[in-house]
C-alpha cells in the first residue's frame, strides 16, 4: 500500500469552485414596517386632518438610519398623497423609504443590488450560489442571479461547496444543455 493512499485530499478546495453568497447585498439598516392601517378611521377611511395631526406628532427620530416600508394592510382605498405625506417625515431621517410590504421591499432591494453587479469577473467559472444565511434572501434573488449568470457561467450550483445541487451546466459545443 502507498504511503500517498493514505492522504486526506480536500476536493472542495481544489475544485476551483466559486461561492457567491447573496446574503452579502442584504440591505443595510434595520427593515421597519409603517402600516397606514393604524391612521385609518373606523378601518375605511383615511381623514386628511387628523392623519396630518398624526404624522405631525409621531416619532420619526426611531426611523435614523433604517429601512422604512409604507403600506396599508387594510382593505381600503388610501389615497396617493398619503404616502407622499409620509414621505416628506420619512425621508430626511431615515436610510431608505419605499412604498412596499417588507418581503417587497427585500425582494426590490436585492435585485436593484444584482442589476448593478458586475458579473464579468465570474465568465467560465464554476459557480456556487451559497444556499444558508442568517437574512432571509427572497427566491426573487436566486431567479435573477441564475438568470444574469447562466449566459456566462461554466456551471451554476446551489447550497455549499460540500453538497452542491447542480442548476446549470453550459453545454458543450453542438450539445444540448440536458444531455
Amino acid at each position: 500500500m502507498n504511503a500517498d493512499s493514505n492522504i486526506l485530499v480536500n476536493r472542495v478546495a481544489n475544485s476551483n469552485l466559486v461561492t457567491i453568497d447573496l446574503e452579502e447585498l442584504y440591505p443595510a439598516g434595520e427593515l421597519v414596517p409603517f402600516d397606514l392601517k393604524d391612521y385609518l378611521f373606523m378601518g375605511l377611511i383615511l381623514k386628511e386632518k387628523d392623519f396630518r395631526e398624526a404624522l405631525k406628532n409621531h416619532d420619526w427620530l426611531q426611523y435614523a438610519g433604517k429601512n422604512l416600508t409604507v403600506f396599508c394592510s387594510a382593505d381600503a382605498i388610501v389615497p396617493m398623497w398619503a404616502y407622499m405625506l409620509v414621505a416628506t417625515y420619512a425621508a430626511p431621517i431615515a436610510n431608505d423609504v419605499a412604498q412596499a410590504t417588507p418581503e417587497q421591499y427585500l425582494d426590490a432591494a436585492f435585485l436593484k443590488k444584482i442589476a448593478a453587479l458586475d458579473l464579468s469577473e465570474f465568465a467560465g467559472k464554476r459557480l456556487v450560489i451559497k444556499g444558508c444565511s442568517d437574512k432571509p434572501v427572497p427566491a426573487s434573488a436566486y431567479l435573477e442571479i441564475t438568470r444574469r449568470l447562466q449566459p456566462i457561467a461554466r456551471s451554476i450550483m446551489f447550497g455549499e461547496p460540500c453538497s452542491t445541487v447542480p442548476v446549470y451546466k453550459k453545454p458543450i459545443q453542438g450539445q444540448i444543455a440536458d444531455e
